[in-house]
């Protein structure tokens, strides 16, 4: 039997598991959904599944995302989690792991996994954005399991009439009777055939440009198609279009969420249809990317869809909200809570930090490994701050009363738009005393499009507006 020494692995596993041993084992749970944070698996790892889609199985939903390092945006793998309550969630598998060589060996670009089951054959196939890594040699291409969680097996590029489908975001939509769709930026969509690794027709054209990271649902006999401005990893408004046939006329419709937000800082990746006994509650799913942090500081913003006729829309954020995934309705979440300001004496300062009043009341510092930390005994913190256009990267852990780090994460304050926002809370924890310590990095993030255009954040500015405590 050959043996593989640590010197042969890639270098991004190393760090994964040096990251994983760092951190003692402790059971984590959640009782709703939180946007806008990192959220921990069963193994106190940060989920890592960007660019996702979610498919139900009986009584379990199993999300696909993209596995990512915090080095750059080269292919490290798909991976899988399950959970019965979309709160929870337990890491399955990396579904599809970087090649040995070829369109998805190393450094290589393999973006937006969706998976869908095909009626026809039982199977499980995987649609990806396969490309290099200047983002100049973009197809579709497809994967195929007979388990859902995997390994799936990597075919090439979905043809049609010969020929690989030649666009970068993608997307994936299954309607009531079984049929297959791929959705391509701009508006394209092909019908698959019945196994789903093939194009049997082009069943619409293009309707605008741009239209990234293409997401559809149907709700009656009105489709809804999702999609993007083209501004790399920065946020936009995202915008839809309905019609009552796949095959158009399509009709522009307005923005998701309000104007100005930039969909609540996220760009669409899917809508989730949760059907229950009592309702179907329509989940957006959005990515709020940090390049080039998007291992450890790129988060999640799922929100509930408001729909009435052909209007469609998150009006409110909430940054956290419980769905019954039995009866398909959202709950209201409450706990008791304990408030800790900025200024609170119970909270440490080192470095050199400002103290403000206005016109928002907060900590702020851009000063390498300045830092704060706070003591409590409890079951859960959570960290607010002010997200700002110069906002930056700082690094979380916590400490259980043996000293032992039992989280750990990258956390980044960067809003085009000044906004206050929770920026971490942990899952629920066993009762104990904790220190939770947040230093600043002095590093931010940052793109240069294939345009040469620089977006992401002005500075390094790290904040704190109050800290809060769940005892439970």
């Amino acid at each position: 039997m050959k043996r593989t020494l640590i010197s042969d692995w890639p270098l991004f596993i190393i760090l994964m598991v040096i990251s994983h041993l760092s951190v003692a084992q402790i059971p984590v749970s959640y009782k709703a959904i939180h946007s806008g944070i990192p959220w921990f698996d069963n193994r106190g790892q940060v989920v890592s599944a960007h660019g996702a889609s979610i498919i139900r199985d009986k009584d379990t939903y199993y999300l696909f995302g993209e596995a990512h390092t915090d080095a750059g945006n080269a292919f490290a793998g798909f991976n899988c989690y399950s959970s019965k309550d979309l709160y929870n969630w337990t890491f399955e598998s990396i579904a599809l792991p970087v090649q040995a060589s070829g369109d998805l060996g190393p450094d290589t670009v393999g973006e937006r996994p969706k998976v869908m089951k095909s009626p026809a054959t039982g199977e499980y196939v995987m649609f990806m954005h396969v490309d290099a890594l200047d983002y100049k040699s973009q197809f579709v291409g497809y994967a195929t399991s007979k388990n859902i969680t995997g390994h799936y097996t990597y075919h090439g590029p979905l043809l049609y009439q010969g020929k690989p489908i030649k666009k970068w975001d993608m997307g994936t939509f299954q309607d009531k009777d079984g049929a297959g769709y791929v959705l391509l930026h701009g508006g394209d969509i092909y019908k698959l055939t019945d196994d789903y690794t093939g194009v049997s027709e082009q069943v619409n054209h293009a309707m605008t440009s741009g239209f990234e990271s293409p997401a559809l649902f149907r709700k009656n006999d009105i489709y809804y198609f999702f999609g993007s401005d083209l501004t790399g990893w920065e946020r936009n408004d995202n915008y839809y279009f309905t019609a009552t046939s796949l095959k158009g006329p399509w009709t522009r419709r307005g923005f998701i969420a309000p104007e100005g937000t930039l969909t609540w800082n996220s760009q669409v990746t899917f809508v989730l249809p949760i059907e229950g006994q009592q309702g179907t509650t329509y989940m957006f799913m959005g990515d709020r990317w940090s390049y080039p942090r998007q291992a450890s500081a790129a988060t999640y913003v799922w929100q509930p869809l408001t729909i009435d006729d052909i209007s469609v829309s998150i009006p409110l954020y909430q940054e956290a909200w419980q769905i019954n995934a039995a009866t398909g309705v959202t709950v209201p979440v409450a706990n008791g809570r304990r408030f800790i300001k900025n200024t609170d004496d119970s909270i440490t300062y080192t470095g050199a930090w400002q103290h403000e009043t206005t016109p928002f009341a907060q900590s702020r510092s851009d000063v390498k490994d300045a830092a704060f930390s706070v003591s409590f005994t409890g079951r859960q913190i959570s960290l607010y701050s002010l997200a700002t256009p110069d906002g930056g990267y700082a690094r979380v852990s916590m400490r259980n009363s043996k000293g032992e780090t039992v989280l750990s994460s990258i956390i980044d304050m960067y809003s085009k738009y000044p906004v206050s926002a929770l920026k971490f809370m942990s899952p629920i924890i066993p009762k104990d005393s904790y220190t939770l310590t947040v230093s600043v990095l002095r590093e931010h993030w940052s793109w240069t499009s294939k345009k040469k255009i620089v977006s992401g954040s002005a500075g390094y500015a790290v904040s704190l507006e109050k800290i809060v405590v769940s005892e439970y």
